[in-house]
């Protein structure tokens, strides 16, 4: 039931998620909007990369931050974006299919052998992967609109599409 119902939610997210990786302009990886912001490539590819989470936090019982590889490089190309979003999103969606009465067992994140924090793993799933995913999904439709880009509607028209 709760297995069903995320991946209702993970499904819709992340299509509507594809539809502004898809948007990046090839031309615009390395444009930021501040020079303490992210890139352009860098931020979609941080978002490609968010469902990766999604094993992590229903495989294993715990993960270490400490342990976590250096940050990613910066893309460089849209289509590494694209297919690296598309292998993650697969992989988390595997990862969420094959679950579910381990939905409701306990996570741990660490820092250091230290804990930061443990919940249930559907709480973690929701907010590691969906909701941190859904957070940046929010700063590129900004990027997306600072270029130029069209937005795609999201969870209604934008000022772009679908009125």
């Amino acid at each position: 039931m709760i297995k069903d119902t995320l991946l209702a939610e993970f499904d819709h997210e992340l299509a509507t998620t594809r539809k502004l990786i898809t948007r990046v302009p090839a031309d615009k990886l390395a444009w930021k909007p501040h020079e303490k912001s992210m890139t352009l490539g860098g931020l979609a590819l941080h978002i490609a990369n968010l469902p990766t989470w999604a094993s992590t936090i229903l495989e294993q019982v715990s993960f270490d931050l400490d342990a976590a590889p250096a940050s990613l490089a910066e893309p460089a190309t849209k289509a590494d974006v694209v297919e690296h979003f598309d292998r993650s999103t697969a992989a988390a969606r595997t990862a969420l299919d094959r679950t579910d009465a381990e939905l409701m067992a306990h996570w741990t994140l660490k820092r250091g052998g230290q804990e930061i924090f443990t919940m249930p793993r559907v709480a973690a799933f929701r907010s590691f992967v969906l909701n941190h995913l859904i957070h940046h999904r929010g700063q590129l439709s900004v990027y997306l609109r600072l270029n130029d880009v069209p937005v795609p509607a999201i969870y209604g028209p934008s000022a772009d599409e679908g009125h």
